[in-house]
């Protein structure tokens, strides 16, 4: 897709204007002019070592694109990242990836973010430049010009001819304070005949002035059709410096009395399979099985429905934004982008919520994707959150650290010394939100039915919860909060009905005992009934936000029949419906076909400050059975896919002026989208039918 969108005035992209690569253990985001924005090194809830889309100045980047002016700019996934630069006078390419496929003990995955530029058309001058900033901008760094002794001794020809090192050089970036080390290598490729390979020059980049703490480096490059130079950026070996000791050499070879040739070869073969040296052909070979990764597992999709191309492309989405190592879900891999410009709401949800994580499996159940359920069901169960903090089985921790089975620290800290939108950690670990064991069993129960079967010990382990969650101390209490609002508690009560029905429907499909069967059963009938009674404003006739503020109307209750609390048909629901999909100024929540979460100037969540409209709950809206609705549905859900990015990606919310708002890739807006189309899909055809 075409954009020659630039940065505004105050050197900033739209937080939309991003698109997203990674290998289930980090990602980087890449915007459409050719910067990495954002990219946390080794792992997603890492400290991050280019922040540019919230400090353009010192928040660091790793940029290539033409020098000259008057070019227009296309960003596409192959699925790997592609961006062109296209000129009157010829047209560059970058292709960005984090390489990804089959790894075993001989060829372990590398974690290396691979940048390939190459022009395909004409003569382009190109400028790259990589200006790491340690730690979110806070830790200083040296950068030296070192001999990179991974570079293919073929392609250097004094070191061929003498005993001298490498005159090939690499960026060696370190920071002490930060405990971390980076450095930037490089391989210049012909694709053509009759093409010489493009001279590749690394020079220091001074950046004090902006506030750095720290040199970078650049280089110009004038390339021609058929020139390509790749950019490897990677945390280098410990051992480093031993690998330097068998540097083949000619003096070596000599006292050896073998060809030099033959000792590259066998020098090759020594080194350490994480460091292998760097040639044309291994990088060209992690591309093509990076993309050949991304293929094969899309492939397994099951779904046939409409909007085919939305829906495998949030599948990829989520699957980026799994924890291989542990199968935990990222809520999202960026931090501190706001859902108001200017605004409070700036949060960092680089962790795993368990609310979070349990829709993304659904969302992946209904594709077919049954193996990533069931690894998610097993974590959870296999390393259960602590209780400790409450002391009582009622009580769950809901945030995860994405990289360790441990429950998430999540200090706030605002990072005041940046530019922009800042923030890091997240207070609601903090909160206690009971909706998460109905949202937790919604999903195990969806896993069990079209995945893997529950086994007995799992079931042990759901009964426990549900034995402590359907407690009537608990139910009966109406202070308990079931929500993320950072002011008073409040009662909201629709997803604790789920987590009490979903046990009792496991335990009757699969005739597992259950001794305090009955005592669910009144603590469901229980909240059922509170929820008619006490969330039901009898005057205004619509479902309240909760107990406690019968006044405010709120989307989420549109889950209802999603989750099988009411028909579709029910009176009451129809009657909130109405009332939601009404414009704010008269009483309802929707503006443009998309929904507003809740009207913040009418409640009090403890932030302060406006929000962006919500696209999560317009396509939980967009999915709901009601024959009669089904027109403005398929037509807002068709509204809501003209917000998505150029690329198909969503951001977490959607501004008045259309704008993307909020964090992003954020995996929950991915999740009601691909919802929201498979029950569309699955209602269409059963009424062709």
């Amino acid at each position: 897709m075409s954009n020659s969108r630039t940065r505004d005035e105050h050197g900033y992209l739209d937080i939309q204007d991003h698109g997203l690569v990674g290998n289930m253990r980090t990602a980087a985001l890449i915007s459409i002019d050719g910067s990495v924005e954002s990219y946390c090194v080794p792992h997603f809830d890492s400290p991050s070592v280019f922040l540019r889309i919230l400090d353009k100045d010192k928040g660091g980047h790793f940029s290539i694109a033409p020098v000259s002016h008057g070019y227009s700019i296309k960003q596409a996934y192959l699925p790997s990242s592609n961006v062109k630069f296209l000129h009157s006078k010829g047209v560059a390419q970058v292709t960005d990836f984090l390489p990804l496929g089959e790894s075993s003990a001989t060829k372990p995955l590398l974690f290396w973010l691979t940048r390939k530029l190459e022009v395909i058309r004409g003569r382009v001058p190109i400028r790259m430049e990589c200006v790491p900033a340690f730690n979110y901008a806070r830790s200083p760094h040296t950068t030296e010009l070192t001999p990179d002794f991974s570079a293919d001794p073929t392609n250097d020809k004094m070191r061929l001819c003498s005993s001298q090192p490498p005159s090939h050089k690499k960026a060696l970036f370190s920071s002490p304070e930060a405990k971390l080390s980076l450095d930037l290598r490089c391989v210049s490729e012909t694709t053509a005949e009759c093409v010489t390979r493009p001279e590749v020059n690394l020079r220091i980049l001074d950046l004090k002035r902006q506030g750095h703490l720290g040199p970078g480096v650049y280089c110009d490059l004038i390339l021609e059709e058929g020139q390509a130079v790749w950019f490897v950026l990677r945390v280098p070996p410990s051992d480093a410096t031993a690998l330097e000791k068998l540097e083949p050499t000619k003096e070596r070879a000599d006292s050896l009395g073998v060809p030099l040739e033959d000792l590259i070869k066998g020098n090759a073969k020594l080194r350490p399979p994480d460091d292998p040296i760097l040639t044309e052909r291994l990088l060209n070979s992690l591309l093509q099985g990076t993309n050949r990764f991304w293929n094969d597992w899309i492939r397994k999709s099951t779904y046939q429905g409409s909007w085919r191309e939305a829906v495998h492309r949030s599948a990829l989405a989520l699957k980026l934004l799994i924890f291989e190592p542990t199968g935990a879900i990222v809520a999202s891999p960026t931090f501190s982008l706001p859902e108001q410009l200017g605004g409070e709401r700036n949060w960092d949800y680089r962790a795993s919520w368990i609310r979070d994580s349990s829709f993304t499996l659904y969302a992946l159940i209904r594709l077919g994707f049954t193996q990533e359920a069931n690894g998610e069901c097993h974590r959870v169960f296999e390393h259960p959150p602590s209780c400790d903090r409450r002391h009582s089985p009622a009580y769950m921790n809901f945030i995860f650290s994405s990289l360790q089975h441990r429950e998430k620290d999540f200090e706030e800290i605002e990072l005041t010394h940046l530019d922009g939108h800042k923030g890091i950690g997240n207070g609601a670990a903090d909160h206690l939100q009971l909706d998460i064991y109905g949202e937790l069993l919604d999903c195990i129960y969806l896993s069990q039915k079209f995945g893997k079967p529950l086994s007995y010990d799992v079931w042990v382990a759901v009964r426990e919860l549900c034995v402590g969650y359907s407690s009537l101390d608990v139910v009966a209490h109406h202070d308990k909060p079931d929500l993320e609002v950072r002011g008073r508690a409040k009662h909201f009560t629709i997803m604790m009905w789920v987590a009490i029905d979903r046990s009792l429907r496991l335990a009757e499909k699969r005739s597992f005992p259950c001794p305090q069967r009955l005592k669910w059963y009144a603590a469901r009938d229980k909240i059922y009934e509170d929820i008619m009674q006490l969330a039901w404003n009898p005057k205004e006739l619509f479902f309240a936000q909760s107990y406690d503020e019968k006044e405010t109307l709120d989307s989420a209750v549109l889950i209802m029949p999603l989750v099988f609390f009411c028909s579709a048909t029910d009176d009451r629901f129809l009657n909130t419906l109405d009332r939601i999909l009404k414009s704010p100024e008269r009483g309802g929540l929707t503006a443009n076909n998309l929904v507003y979460r809740y009207d913040v100037t009418r409640t009090e969540d403890g932030v302060g400050g406006d929000e962006g409209l919500s696209v999560s709950v317009t396509l939980t809206r967009a999915g709901q059975y009601d024959f009669a609705l089904l027109l403005r549905a398929r037509t807002m859900f068709e509204d809501f896919l003209q917000y998505t990015n150029h690329i198909g990606l969503c951001t977490e919310e959607v501004g008045p002026a259309g704008e993307g708002l909020g964090n992003a890739v954020q995996g929950f807006t991915h999740v009601t989208l691909i919802s929201a189309a498979y029950n569309l899909s699955r209602t269409i055809s059963n009424l062709r039918s």
